[in-house]
Parts: C-alpha cells; structure tokens; sequence
C-alpha cells in the first residue's frame, strides 16, 4: 500500500517500469495465512489456484487498468460503477469493498493470534491455545485496535512500521518455508500428497470439495488497487499486461509451493485452516536441528499480519471518506484528526471487527468462525467485482469514444472473453461461497447458510439506507 502512494507522488517527474508495478501488484496480493486452507487439496490447490488466477486475477487487473484509464478521477469502483450505473449502485460498490475489507481483518487477525501462541517452547500447549477461541477474540481485538491506534498517527508512520513489518514477517518467512521444503524433499525424506496428475485435477464429483477452494479468489482480491498507475507506465498497452502476467505468475508460484511446502509436512488429514503453516515451520526446523528458529519465525509473522493490517487499515477507509465528502456519508462520519487520518470511519470500522470477534466466539471452534468470517467477506467482496466487470461491459457500449490509454486486447471480441469470463468465476466463487464445506465442523449446516445469508442481506441493505438519507450539507467538496 505504501508502495503505491509513493509511486503516486512521484508520478509526475518518473515512469513506473514495468518490474516495479509487477512487485507493486504482487506486495498488494501476496499473504502467507490462506496457505494452510488450501494445503489439504494437496496438487490440486496448483489446479485451483491456476483457475483462479486465469478466471480472476488476470481478467480483474485487466479491466480495472481499462477503467482506471477511461475515468481516471478520484473514487476508484465508485466513479466506475456509478459511470454505468448510477450513483446508488457506485455507492454501494465503494461500500461493500470497504466493507468487505473490515470483515476480512478478523480472519487475518486470529492468524495473527496462532502465531502468538506458537512463541511458547511446548507445541502441544501452543496448539491448544491457539484453538481456544477466548484466546483468540482477546488477540484479535488488542491487535487490531494497536494497528488503529498506528494508522491514526498518520500515513508517514504507518507506512515506515508496516513496510518493515512486512519485510520481516512475509516475504522472508515464505521464502524459507520453501526452500527448506525443497531441501526437505530432495534428502528423500517422505511428502504426504499425490504428485500424480489424477492428483492435480479435482474430485468434480464430490461438489463440497470446491467450497473452500472458492475462497482463494479472495487471496487474489485487491490487484485492482493497482490499475490506478496504469497510465503512469511506460507504453501501458504493452507495459501494464506484462506487468500483470509477470506478477500473477510470480503470485501464484509463491502460493503453489507454499501451499504444497505444508502438503508435504503435514498429512492431509492433519491440516488444521488455522495452524498448520506454523506447524509446518516447527516441523521443519526440528527436522534439520533447528527447532529454536520456530518461536523466531512465529514471532515474525505476528509482526507481519500487524503490518499487512496497518497498510490496509486506512487504505479504503480514505476511499469512502473521500466518496463520503461528495454527500454521501454523514458529517461526523468525514472528520479527521490533526493528522488527516478518517478518523470516525476507523472507529466505526474498529466497532464492526469488535461485533464479529464477539460472535466469533460464539461459534463451535476458531476453524469454523475463520471459514464464516472468511465466507462472507469472500461473498461481500465477489458483489463488489461482478459490479465492476458488468460495469466495463456496459461502458463499452454507453461511453465507446470515452478515451481509454488502456483498452482490453481484441476489440468487442476480446472484452467479452476477458470480460466475460471474470464475471463467470466471480458468480461461480459467490454460489459456492454459501454452501458449508465437507471438511470442517461448522455446527448446523442450516445455521451456517443462515448467518451468511443474513448477513449478506444485512450488510447490502446498509449503503442504500444511507444514500436515502444522504442531506445536501453533507456534500463539503466539489471535487471529482
């Protein structure tokens, strides 16, 4: 995020190449704490995750650069989706993305809480108290409010924390779960999946087994933050594809072999959502005497999942601040403190992520309140995108001679394919994203389906409730 802003400011004295908006993209995506749900699909999560990214990631990027450089003004899939379809649906749009957002930092945050208790000498007592959801809810609101209490002393300090944080706590832990894996396997020593290719292609017959996997297009969401510098690219009708595919290609490298990295250590039946990547690190530093390096490395990703919070935290929160000050959020809700920073919008944030860490112990395990929370984020986060491809669509034929620097490659022909195909995988993922998985004790599947579409339902109806209610003086600026 930080990344971003940067290149933002020096847009008008340099050009962005094409590698820098490449490791831009992959920064936004890439996070370690999705490794584990996709780690008992064994060669099949490679299948998914190349599906996903041929069916989302790529058609996402592509259409949001197309957008980006037709309305390049201020609000991002606000202006995009309320060019095509109004304001109300903009707003809603602008909104769910935001929402979606906050939803998700729970499910980050009890990640965060794991690799707290895995900081202990004994893992027997770390895996317990990883699985207590009290433990958990207690970790998920100090953390979570620490990364609030960062954000509100500004961007300058927020970003030097975070970008650290994320250096220390990402990048260089995966690149040591997978080499060490690597070495691991290539001593001989025995890998808990199949390597055949009747392993890699899913069981389409057993249907429950594609419900977790729609939860990896949300670990892809977020490559449209980026769209924003297409025209800051040199040559971006050549530059911003390649940009793309050499950062889905790394993207999905990393998450392949750091999702089979714990198939590898750990038997499939063994694999824990939440656990299991900290498991993986303990068990692979004990096989080559290096068991001291666990607690280090756990500690790490803690300081991670607070960084990667705290680049995010305020990021769309600044969106629909400045979507709110056109008259579309209260008063109260649009003041700022001494520091700029959206100040009311991150409590009312901050009182959403409270409500649902107070629910989530309510549910059966700290597995299942991950899937939930992570399901509806998934299903909020899934309106939001198929909003945006069916906006870059009607565009096309509402607004054909708006100039675009960045048009999707085949005319008509190619916008439907690309287009088209975002949109299909993006309704896939949300259908399948209310039916509960085989895999993990959710309690009553009946309740499970009920919170999902209840609060789905709950949280839409929100945004058009404020935009009914929405007061000429609460419009403070004129500016796009």
């Amino acid at each position: 995020m930080s990344d971003s802003i940067l290149a933002n400011k020096g847009a008008s004295k340099t050009k962005l190449t094409v590698a820098t908006l490449a490791i831009m993209n992959i920064t936004t995506v890439v996070s370690l704490r999705g490794l584990s749900s996709e780690a008992e699909y064994g060669t099949t999560a490679a299948f998914y995750y190349i599906f996903a990214a041929v069916v989302f990631l790529i058609p996402v990027a592509l259409c949001a650069a197309e957008l980006a450089t037709g309305w390049p003004q201020k609000g991002g899939v606000f202006n995009w989706v309320s060019k095509a379809f109004g304001h109300r649906l903009g707003f809603l749009a602008i909104y769910l993305q935001w929402l979606a957002t906050t939803i998700w930092f729970p499910t980050v945050l009890i990640f965060a809480g794991v690799a707290l208790a895995f900081i202990g000498p004994d893992q027997t007592f770390d895996q317990a108290l990883a699985a207590n959801r009290f433990y958990s809810g207690i970790v998920v609101l100090v953390v979570y409010w620490l990364a609030t209490f960062i954000s509100l002393k500004g961007l300058k300090t927020a970003s030097k924390i975070s970008s650290l944080a994320g250096l220390i706590g990402t990048i260089i832990p995966g690149i040591i779960l997978v080499t060490l894996a690597i070495i691991y396997i290539a001593n001989g020593n025995p890998i808990h999946f199949d390597l055949s290719m009747k392993g890699f292609l899913p069981d389409f017959s057993n249907f429950n087994n594609l419900v977790l996997a729609a939860s990896i297009f949300l670990f892809f969401a977020g490559m449209e933050i980026n769209a924003v510098h297409v025209t800051e690219v040199e040559n971006p009708s050549k530059g911003y594809p390649l940009a793309i595919i050499y950062a889905t290609i790394f993207t999905v490298i990393i998450f392949i072999f750091g999702t089979l990295s714990i198939a590898t250590i750990i038997p499939k039946d063994d694999i824990n959502l939440v656990q299991s990547l900290l498991v993986a690190y303990d068990k692979l530093f004990a096989h080559f005497g290096l068991g001291w390096l666990g607690n280090l490395t756990a500690a790490a990703i803690s300081l991670g999942v607070l960084g990667q919070i705290i680049a995010i935290i305020s990021g769309p929160s600044a969106g629909i601040l400045q979507v709110g000050r056109k008259g579309y959020l209260p008063l109260i809700l649009q003041e700022t403190n001494k520091n700029g920073v959206q100040k009311n919008i991150l409590m009312c944030q901050g009182a959403i992520v409270t409500a649902l860490v107070i629910i989530m112990t309510l549910l059966p395990s700290v597995q299942a309140a991950y899937q939930m929370i992570s399901q509806l984020a998934v299903i909020l986060y899934l309106a939001m995108y198929i909003m945006l491809f069916l906006s870059v669509i009607y565009l096309r034929y509402k607004e054909p001679d708006t100039p675009r620097p960045y048009k999707l490659p085949g005319g008509m022909f190619g916008l439907w394919i690309i287009a088209g195909v975002g949109l299909f995988g993006s309704i896939l993922a949300f259908v399948l994203s209310f039916i509960p998985p085989s895999q993990i004790s959710i309690g009553s599947p009946s309740t499970y389906i009920g919170i999902l579409v209840v609060g789905t339902i709950a949280f839409t109806i929100i945004p058009f409730i404020i935009y009914a209610c929405r007061k000429p003086s609460w419009a403070t600026t004129t500016n796009d």
